[in-house]
């Protein structure tokens, strides 16, 4: 069935990959890591830069559908490739705060918005009808490879093999000594330059897969001069941000909208957990597992990995009930595997030093001696985790059809990602918070109180979704509703 596709469709699967690389091994676990330790800021200025630093990604998002209607996806591809390049060097290269946040932390924020959304609708220029489904099964399934990957180089390089968490390795030739942070964002600029060479080598414009076979469309001539193709550009993102404010004020005036965005608000709140996996988590696995535990294997990797497994099969053997139902049982699910990071870590002492514990930390993770109980917590936690997500996650696009008038899909999920840019937000703010007060560096520590917090916030999800089921539930053709 795939044996037809163009070539484009393997070189976005190949640049997919890489690009998950790099953006897990030198931005999602890193980033608040590398602004405390390289460039001095404390738990709350890293959690507030995080923040930030999301909110970029999230509204340059927003703008990349008419970008690339002005560029092309081969040109928005190769501008996002750039803008990652340059910034993941300065990043690497550099610790000079004025010249490292905005033209390497906040430029890589945009150039992986460029890239990211491009990819998805690239699936669909590159299939047709029969071989969607397959290409978008394959799209999900080498994303959570890549993150895999980048997971397991990320302990690689931090645990006692490789560099240590505080290490520092100096370049031959060049001579510049980089700490550990800095390697891993290295290793991501490495991972970014094979991803844009396939582009420019093998990346053809005007490619489109149709029912009768590949065609190549005539490209349409672009301006001679950079600044007209910039000004198109400009200009198209321009009067697609006027229509959308239009249509945004026109959906206020839809129930359905309204119950939508209720809807997608409780969702937040669950989402929030992966959130603080990326900002929270990385330094409570330092503090209480000691410099170099191998946490990302636990946390991002298994999820990673579970999710490519639970996804079919749950969507098997739930196909019968409702979108919302399954997001209402998978967020409650989600939330209450938090709670294994609440219970005392001696409680899971007996497992930790029974087969779980020797399984879990001596076979896979590689972890010396005694065995810390918070792996086998983790590990609960995480599985837990993905059992729910597997649940919830896939049906939000199911909602969204449902309850979207015919036609307004597309405006109803661009407009979704508002909750989400204020999560990012609260999470960003809040870890530092929590950090600071609950498990800090040095001093006495208390996370079981930390996670009691995001746990508690999470819960607002499935109860909410309980209590205000009426007024936010829609019918689905074919689901049971009981």
């Amino acid at each position: 069935m795939m044996r037809t596709a163009p070539r484009e469709l393997w070189v976005i699967y190949g640049a997919y990959i890489l690009e998950n690389l790099a953006y897990k091994v030198g931005a999602a676990g890193v980033i608040t890591l590398w602004l405390s330790w390289d460039l001095g800021f404390s738990d709350q200025g890293a959690g507030w830069m995080f923040a930030t630093w999301s909110a970029v990604m999230t509204l340059v998002m927003v703008m990349v559908g008419p970008l690339t209607d002005a560029l092309g996806i081969r040109r928005t591809f190769l501008m996002g490739f750039w803008v990652c390049l340059i910034s993941r060097f300065v990043m690497a290269f550099t610790t000079i705060p004025w010249v490292v946040l905005p033209f390497g932390l906040y430029l890589q924020a945009i150039g992986i918005a460029l890239m990211g959304p491009v990819m998805a609708a690239a699936m669909k220029r590159y299939s047709n009808a029969a071989q969607r489904s397959v290409a978008f099964s394959l799209y999900y399934a080498l994303m959570n490879l890549g993150f895999a990957g980048g997971d397991l180089i990320f302990d690689k390089i931090r645990g006692p093999g490789g560099m240590g968490e505080h290490g520092s390795w100096i370049m031959p030739l060049v001579g510049v000594e980089f700490s550990t942070y800095r390697v891993l964002i290295l290793l991501s600029l490495m991972f970014t330059v094979p991803g844009l060479l396939m582009v420019l080598a093998w990346l053809r414009d005007g490619v489109e897969m149709t029912e009768d076979g590949v065609q190549i469309n005539p490209v349409i001539d672009k301006p001679a001069d950079d600044r007209g193709l910039v000004q198109s550009a400009l200009s198209t993102v321009g009067r697609t941000v006027v229509q959308t404010g239009r249509i945004f004020v026109g959906l206020w005036g839809q129930p359905a909208f309204i119950r939508f965005l209720i809807f997608m608000t409780l969702v937040v709140f669950v989402r929030m957990i992966f959130y603080h996996l990326n900002v929270t988590f990385p330094k409570f696995g330092i503090r209480e597992l000691g410099d170099g535990a191998p946490f990302a294997q636990l946390t991002g990797m298994l999820n990673s990995l579970l999710i490519v497994v639970l996804v079919p099969i749950c969507g098997v053997l739930t196909q019968r009930f409702t979108a919302y139902r399954m997001v209402m049982v998978g967020s409650f699910i989600s939330a209450f595997s938090v709670f294994f990071m609440v219970l005392p870590p001696d409680w899971f002492r007996p497992l930790a030093d029974g087969w779980p514990g020797d399984w879990i930390g001596h076979r896979w993770l590689g972890v010396e001696g005694t065995v810390n109980p918070y792996y086998i917590s983790i590990f609960l936690f995480v599985v837990l985790l993905s059992v729910g997500e597997a649940l919830w996650s896939p049906r939000l696009y199911e909602y969204a059809a449902a309850i979207a008038p015919k036609g307004q899909e597309a405006s109803y999920m661009s407009l979704s990602m508002l909750p989400y840019f204020l999560a990012k937000i609260l999470v960003g703010g809040s870890s530092g918070l929590l950090l600071e007060r609950f498990c800090p560096a040095e001093g006495p520590r208390d996370s079981s109180t930390m996670w009691l917090i995001v746990a508690g916030t999470a819960l607002i999800t499935p109860v909410g979704a309980l209590v205000f089921r009426r007024f936010l539930q829609v019918h689905e053709e074919g689901r049971d509703e009981a």
